[in-house]
């Protein structure tokens, strides 16, 4: 007797509005991840509703006003007045969503453990506003499991069968704010669902404004993939930032070391040296990890000793500016220091987690009167407190006691720098290349100072 199969009924009707862009999709949380995801979304030629509990963000966006760097506001304007995109506070607009996308922070708390809020109320919100045949897709950086145990529960006790009726998956975001070449659209789309009709559906949906998407077997493999990329990076860098301090202690250039190393066509992978990390990864995705580990008695100690290192290069900084200062028979209390860059990384405008907000505090906490310029950031707020940058003028660097390059934006004119400050700390390298004048330049990775040779 032959066994009679079932329509996957829901899944080829979801697959048929998806083609001929009939289906409507919402994103929650328009931030960093959301808000490119939705315009691509868009411009694919499907109607995005976005959703935030924000209602500064959300009429900004339906202004035409884009408030994510690498969103233009003339493109996502274009999208609102014609209808593909728009942005509201009403969670309610996401019951006409065919597909529901979740990009929604996954911060750290003050014990470093996950603080998984902002995903219980996502998933809370999502499964409010649920229908059958809905595609629910997390994407924001949490620990392996996340999907199955938190999403998952909450979708199913409407009564729905995963696979059947509705669909869920792990889709890793991968923004990296400020890349020229890498986007939303051309980096590969990491895709894994709970059943393969599901992994279907969301490979389905991305292909329509993604260019590769990458399949995986499950949510938990999908969840790992993008711990994996971060702690990567986070181990890495702490490694040669413990060989930059390695460097200043035996009187040898860091930056040189590690230039000849990279000329080695295989084997060898370069990474820099910094002040530390900053961002809303690299610092943060490890701890998802280890957390999880920790749950299964297992402790993670690349990620716990690059943790620590990175976290202590701000000090190191520091350190060599009072070094700095000292052989300039100067104490760090009461010095005038300008800090270029505060951003946690070149030519963006995001401060999350940057590590020039903690050489800035730790210089103020030996006395230091501190000043920035940051040409993507204007005023940094935090803890309630509102920070100025100022102008970088030729009279204000000349009236400095010391200059500390923390971010490497492309905008400064470093050799106006170099001409008029008296002092630079250089933990970016960016003083390499340049024409020695006025300026005394101290590197991250040497004891010593390098002269200036008088013009």
């Amino acid at each position: 007797m032959a066994v009679k199969r079932e329509v996957p009924v829901m899944k080829d009707a979801m697959l048929g509005r998806i083609k001929d862009r009939s289906a409507v999709i919402g994103v929650i949380g328009l931030g960093y991840v959301g808000l490119p995801l939705a315009v691509e979304f868009a411009k694919a030629g499907f109607h995005v509703i976005g959703y935030d509990i924000s209602e500064r963000v959300t009429s900004l966006l339906m202004r035409g006003e884009s408030h994510i760097q690498d969103v233009p506001a003339s493109e996502l304007a274009a999208l609102v007045r014609d209808g593909f995109f728009e942005a509201t506070t009403d969670e309610k607009r996401l019951h006409e969503a065919d597909a529901i996308s979740i990009a929604v922070p996954t911060p750290l708390s003050k014990t470093r453990d996950p603080d998984m809020s902002y995903v219980i109320a996502a998933a809370e919100t999502a499964t409010r506003q649920a229908r059958a045949g809905v595609l629910v897709v997390l994407e924001s950086t949490t620990y392996p499991g996340t999907t199955r145990e938190v999403l998952l529960p909450a979708l199913t006790n409407l009564g729905f069968t995963v696979g059947k009726d509705i669909f869920v998956s792990f889709s890793p975001e991968r923004v990296d704010p400020g890349n020229p070449v890498y986007h939303t659209k051309n980096t590969p789309k990491v895709v894994g669902g709970i059943t393969p009709a599901c992994t279907e559906l969301t490979m389905a949906l991305y292909a329509t404004c993604i260019e590769q998407i990458v399949p995986v077997s499950s949510p938990e493999a999908a969840e790992l993939v993008k711990l994996l990329e971060n702690t990567f990076r986070s181990v890495n860098i702490g490694m040669v930032n413990e060989m930059a301090i390695v460097c200043d202690k035996l009187g040898v250039d860091v930056w040189e070391v590690i230039d000849a190393a990279a000329t080695k066509p295989f084997g060898f992978m370069k990474f820099t040296p910094g002040p530390g990390i900053g961002g809303h990864c690299i610092p943060l995705d490890p701890h998802y990890l280890a957390w999880k580990m920790r749950t299964l008695n297992y402790k993670t100690r690349f990620i716990d000793l690059a943790s620590e290192i990175n976290s202590q290069m701000p000090a190191f900084v520091v350190e060599k500016v009072a070094h700095a200062l000292n052989e300039d028979r100067k104490p760090v209390n009461g010095s005038r220091i300008l800090v270029l860059g505060v951003a946690y990384k070149r030519d963006i405008d995001d401060v999350r987690e940057s590590p020039a907000l903690d050489v800035i505090r730790l210089l103020e906490e030996l006395g230091a009167r501190v000043e920035f310029h940051d040409p993507f950031i204007k005023c940094v707020r935090e803890d309630g407190h509102v920070r100025e940058g100022v102008a970088l003028t030729s009279e204000h660097l000349a009236g400095t006691d010391a200059v500390v390059v923390v971010t490497d934006h492309r905008a400064v004119d470093y050799q106006v720098v170099m001409d008029n400050a008296s002092l630079i700390v250089d933990s970016r390298n960016v003083t390499k290349d340049l024409v020695k004048t006025k300026a005394r330049v101290v590197t991250l990775s040497t004891s010593r100072t390098t002269a200036a040779v008088a013009s």
